[in-house]
């Protein structure tokens, strides 16, 4: 705060609950921060307590509230609950408010606005939809202010190496520094509380804090819990075809930053192997082009010896591979220390391999990495603005979309029913930062076609109802077909563009809707090449670089056991099946029951489900659909 204050230190997070409860009386509007930073015993001491006391009101106001995905069929539950609790240990501490709010129910004198959730977890809750909070990263601090938020609650990092307790807000400055300022400068009063989590990476740069931020730190040796982790899944076909094409524009010398997820793991899987196996990663690529020109003006394919910078909201496993890896090695002058960086963060999100590098993090692996706000990381909004033009020299801003229209728009959050499946976040931040920069390019990355309900639908749409980003931002567009360079092109160039990079299956459909609008011209003809857009295409490709030593389906290790892996694809063709309606599903698992399969052949798998001796009807059913399943994906 602006003034010197005393902190209040606790080492019971049931004394911090009270003294919380006892300074804001009846209404609290509480703020906590997006992803990990959450401290979940003390959010759930004081939801529980207002639960209870009809009396008071509590807003929560914060984003992507993490919990272990649910389950709802039998073998689903038989395959995940082990899993659970290995990975996130069987009494990790859910968050209460986010379970009721998406089962249950929230009670009458509570409200929950999250401006961005965890993908597809609040589409079916009204409570969730109806409150959440459209807004871009940068401006949530505003927000804050605006509501009225008058504590905030987040957990910290603590170092006593030297003698004396030093605090690190470690995976969440991004929100909290802004917001302390602004509460600062309107001289409105705000409570800040610091939980401390042992587990949690010391990290400097301006996360690095005085204790006297804090109004009180808590350090409760009974709440500490695992960090949580996101289980490293495996990256599809599709999604490697993506990020290799993505790997392409990468310029050595330049600036990377991307998101989280298979898209942006299977972009790193490519930058390491174009700089480890570089000739195999040319051969590659001529492969990728199919015999069309590829665009020499954007396509890199050289090893990386100097290296990239990192500039990126959040954090992950990608920046830890490719510092391990070489490729993230470029540097830049910290204005704050003087010192040399190789990345800037907000905040960080990852495996449980990735906080154990950053907790062991020395030299210049540790004061390279720094963590501060994320109106800085995310824009130019700083004094020193032109060193960031400096530093920001060839960005690429990777990020993933839902559907793209043909004339360039993009929608990343909402359904076309207005349901919001994630949030803007920081897309639209790093988008139109890209266009103020030199040698600047934003690329959005998407899978052509999705599946639902065993229907196929194109994600390449003439039209959407909520875009994330206007077509006036359109730049680099990338699916499993190809590259589309749209930045400055006019709308007609932009739908040819658009056009062949879409599925073979619904070009014709589209091309013909754009001629209807007068935006396409009568005779256009998608050209040959763009007509051999099919998974077929894709899966050929996929086989080639595979065989070269490329795609791997977990190239960054697995948190998988090897039998789980193998019942990884069994299972999901299950889902599949189990959520086609129609006939031809029906009769796809009437089959598969009454296949008969050697069961042998399978031992490890059916004892990992607890099928391998069934003592039920619904026991001999679900390991007669599994060994079907099993049979079809597995090659033995």
């Amino acid at each position: 705060m602006a003034t010197q204050k005393k902190t209040l230190y606790l080492n019971r997070t049931s004394d911090a609950a009270d003294h919380l409860l006892s300074c804001l009386g009846k209404e609290i509007r509480l703020g906590a921060p997006l992803g990990l930073g959450k401290p979940n015993p003390l959010l759930n001491l004081i939801y529980q307590r207002v639960k209870s006391d009809p009396s008071r009101q509590l807003r929560i106001y914060t984003a992507l509230s993490l919990s272990p995905p649910r389950t709802n069929s039998d073998l689903a539950r038989r395959f995940f609950t082990p899993f659970r609790n290995r990975h996130w240990g069987p009494d990790y501490p859910e968050l209460d408010y986010a379970n009721d709010s998406t089962g249950a129910g929230l009670p009458p004198n509570i409200r929950v606005h999250e401006f961005y959730f965890q993908a597809g977890s609040a589409l079916n809750s009204p409570p969730l939809q109806q409150d959440y909070q459209s807004i871009n990263y940068t401006h949530v601090a505003q927000s804050v202010l605006q509501a009225g938020v008058n504590v905030l609650v987040q957990i910290i990092a603590q170092d006593k190496s030297s003698g004396v307790s030093r605090y690190s807000l470690s995976c969440n400055p991004d929100l909290t520094l802004d917001i302390v300022d602004l509460y600062d400068r309107s001289n409105r009063p705000i409570i800040v509380i610091g939980v401390v989590h042992p587990d949690l990476p010391f990290l400097r740069g301006d996360a690095e804090v005085e204790a006297d931020l804090f109004d009180v730190i808590v350090d409760d040796p009974k709440d500490y819990h695992p960090l949580f982790a996101i289980p490293r899944l495996p990256i599809d076909e599709t999604e490697h075809a993506i990020g290799f094409y993505a790997s392409q524009l990468l310029e050595d010398d330049g600036t990377i930053q991307i998101g989280i997820g298979a898209l942006s793991e299977a972009v790193v899987a490519s930058l390491l192997f174009r700089h480890r196996s570089n000739e195999a990663y040319r051969r590659m690529v001529d492969l990728s082009w199919l015999g069309q020109t590829p665009p020499r003006h954007l396509i890199e394919t050289g090893e990386f010896h100097k290296g990239l910078y990192g500039l990126s909201e959040l954090v992950t496993d990608g920046f830890m591979h490719m510092r391990r890896a070489g490729i993230l090695k470029r540097e830049v002058r910290d204005e704050k220390t003087g010192g040399r960086t190789y990345l800037h963060g907000a905040f960080f999100l990852g495996s449980k391999e990735f906080y154990e590098w950053l907790r062991n993090l020395k030299g210049d692996d540790f004061s390279g990495l720094r963590m501060g706000r994320v109106s800085k990381v995310n824009d130019l909004y700083d004094p020193n603005e032109l060193l960031l033009r400096i530093q920001r020299k060839r960005p690429r801003f990777l990020n993933t979309c839902m559907m793209v229209t043909l004339l360039g728009g993009a929608a990343s959050d909402t359904l076309p029913d207005g349901r919001v499946v994630s949030g803007v976040g920081g897309q639209y931040n790093f988008v139109s930062m890209s266009h103020e920069l030199q040698d600047s390019r934003s690329i959005l990355m998407l899978r052509s076609v999705r599946t639902s309900k065993g229907q196929r639908s194109s994600n390449v749409v003439w039209s959407h109802g909520h875009l994330t980003i206007p077509r006036h931002l359109r730049d680099i567009v990338i699916t499993e077909y190809g590259i589309a360079d749209i930045k400055g092109k006019t709308d007609e160039q932009t739908i040819q563009s658009l056009l062949q990079i879409t599925d073979s299956s619904f070009q014709d459909e589209l091309c013909e809707i754009a001629k209807r609008r007068g935006k396409l011209s009568s005779g256009y003809q998608i050209p040959t090449f763009a007509r051999q857009n099919t998974p077929e295409r894709v899966r050929n490709f996929v086989q080639s670089a595979r065989a070269m030593g490329a795609f791997r389906a977990f190239p960054f290790g697995s948190d998988f056991t090897e039998t789980e892996e193998a019942l990884l694809p069994a299972l999901q063709r299950l889902e599949s099946l189990v959520e086609t309606p129609g006939l031809m599903a029906k009769a796809k698992l009437i089959g598969a029951l009454g296949k008969r399969v050697e069961a042998g052949r399978f031992h490890a798998e059916l004892e990992r489900m607890g099928l391998a001796h069934p003592k039920s009807l619904a026991e001999r059913l679900s390991r007669r659909l599994l060994l079907s399943a099993l049979s079809s994906t597995i090659r033995v």
